[in-house]
């Protein structure tokens, strides 16, 4: 089995923490809410993984590609040259508007053309495709994630890696489950409050096809200027 580095060995353990990197071929879930740090670790996931040589596209619903490069370089995940080298493209999703968010996502093209393809804010995406947010909150909703699932299938079997960033605030239960079911990485990002301390902490709750042992629990934060920072360790 080939993996995905994530690379940046020489500045955090990251790649450590996950076993030195996902699968090729496997769908990569960040379940957690608003706040989580699912944005910052799919940011350090791309920065690493171009650092690496991988071929990353990444769609997101949060803002153009400028507010995207300063956010990186505010990380020091300075993707600029990526960028103009072809080895990273960004596509900005906007929710305003009806649209046929999924299906666009989903059509091949461009953003299918990656070895890695990232989804940042894909439940948000889910609830404003108008077809798909018609069925949250009834039986079809499960349904619904199932054919995106099985759409999936293909990019996944040619070995590409999928990583989609889920807000479960954004879906309903009956919808989450067919992705948690079907994600061959399953990672819940949640806070912690400790006095005058937020710790964030990633919780491991699948990783199939593990290169090395993987933590069973991350704890992270976000540092500007120096981006992702594991904080503790726990081995599984």
């Amino acid at each position: 089995m080939n993996y995905r580095s994530i690379g940046l060995e020489d500045r955090d353990r990251v790649n450590h923490a996950i076993g030195g990197g996902f699968p090729e071929g496997s769908l990569v879930l960040l379940e957690g809410g608003t706040g989580a740090g699912k944005s910052a670790l799919a940011s350090r996931v791309v920065y690493g993984l171009c650092e690496e040589g991988s071929r990353v596209a990444l769609a997101s619903t949060e803002g153009d590609v400028g507010s995207y490069l300063e956010q990186m370089h505010s990380l020091s995940y300075d993707v600029l040259d990526h960028l103009l080298a072809g080895r990273l493209r960004y596509f900005h999703i906007p929710l305003d508007g009806e649209r046929a968010l999924v299906n666009r996502f989903l059509r091949p093209g461009a953003l299918w053309d990656a070895d890695v393809v990232i989804a940042d804010g894909f439940g948000a995406l889910c609830r404003n495709d108008p077809a798909f947010a018609a069925t949250l909150g009834t039986p079809a909703a499960d349904r619904a994630m199932e054919r995106i699932v099985a759409r999936l299938d293909a990019p996944l079997d040619a070995g590409r890696v999928v990583l989609l960033t889920v807000d479960p605030a954004a879906l309903s239960e009956s919808a989450l489950r067919p992705l948690r079911a079907a994600a061959d990485v399953y990672l819940t990002l949640e806070t912690d409050v400790v006095g005058q301390d937020v710790r964030k902490k990633a919780v491991v709750r699948r990783f199939a096809g593990m290169r090395r042992p993987v933590d069973d629990t991350i704890g992270f934060s976000v540092k500007q200027g120096r981006g992702l920072v594991i904080e503790s360790r726990t081995i599984a």
